[in-house]
């Protein structure tokens, strides 16, 4: 699968991968500070953004459409970054693919398993009739009951497109997305280990990785560091982006 890409700067090659429902577009801003220092490669992965899409969607085809996307690239080591479910696509290419990483730096996520957080988004998401609604203004109104926080409908409504008849569409595939959610709130498991350098980022308010999860990390990724961010929640590369650009700057010398 050839996916969707956008590069910035020159250097050593770090690739950034997006979360559920997001797309390389939510990371423009990071991608081109930090490729002041790499040769970033922000990626729109499978059923996301302007990739693709398939019927099939797992953590093993993602991270078999990341390597691919090396040896299209001729990519033959990178720095990897993840968010939330990037973040378990970087962790699996990382113990599968482990001569391809240099570095692991992944955002706001363990390898454990999660309960089905986003069911209410995917059912308030399905339950719109996108060719029905005019502007994008009444496609907020219309998802305000179910999500009420302005900016995770923002956040969604980037994936909303117009077609050729001027209707709006999903550029996401959305029917894939919920059908493989159970998949994606699965845990990474292995037999073997990523041994190189490891950073585990994670916002001070965030419930997606606590220091309980340290042990179940460290057993894949032994060589792991921990780092928090206060007073942030999942998005810590959106809420503080200063920071989060400076932990992964240093992290990458």
């Amino acid at each position: 699968m050839q996916l969707n890409f956008q590069t910035y700067g020159t250097g050593f090659p770090l690739l950034i991968l997006h979360g559920l429902f997001g797309s390389l577009d939510n990371w423009n801003t990071v991608s081109r500070r930090l490729g002041e220092t790499c040769q970033v490669f922000a990626l729109d992965l499978r059923n996301h953004g302007r990739s693709p899409h398939s019927e099939l969607l797992n953590y093993e085809v993602m991270a078999a459409d990341v390597a691919e996307f090396m040896q299209t690239h001729d990519l033959r080591r990178a720095h990897l970054l993840g968010h939330s479910m990037g973040g378990k696509v970087a962790m699996r290419f990382a113990l599968r693919y482990p001569d391809l990483v240099e570095k692991l730096i992944v955002a706001d996520m363990s390898p454990k398993a999660y309960p089905p957080w986003h069911l209410s988004i995917l059912a308030a998401l399905k339950a719109l009739d996108l060719a029905a609604f005019q502007n994008r203004n009444e496609l907020d109104t219309a998802l305000a009951p179910a999500i009420p926080e302005p900016a995770v409908r923002q956040f969604l409504l980037k994936n909303v497109t117009r077609n050729e008849q001027g209707k709006f569409e999903w550029k996401m595939n959305l029917a894939a997305i919920d059908q493989h959610y159970p998949q994606l709130i699965q845990a990474i498991e292995s037999d073997q280990q990523f041994e190189g350098p490891a950073l585990f980022l994670n916002g001070g308010q965030s419930d997606y990785l606590q220091p309980t999860d340290h042990d179940l990390v460290r057993k894949l990724f032994p060589q792991a560091q921990f780092s928090t961010i206060p007073n942030v929640g999942h998005w810590l590369h959106a809420e503080a982006p200063e920071e989060f650009i400076k932990a992964v700057a240093s992290f990458t010398r």
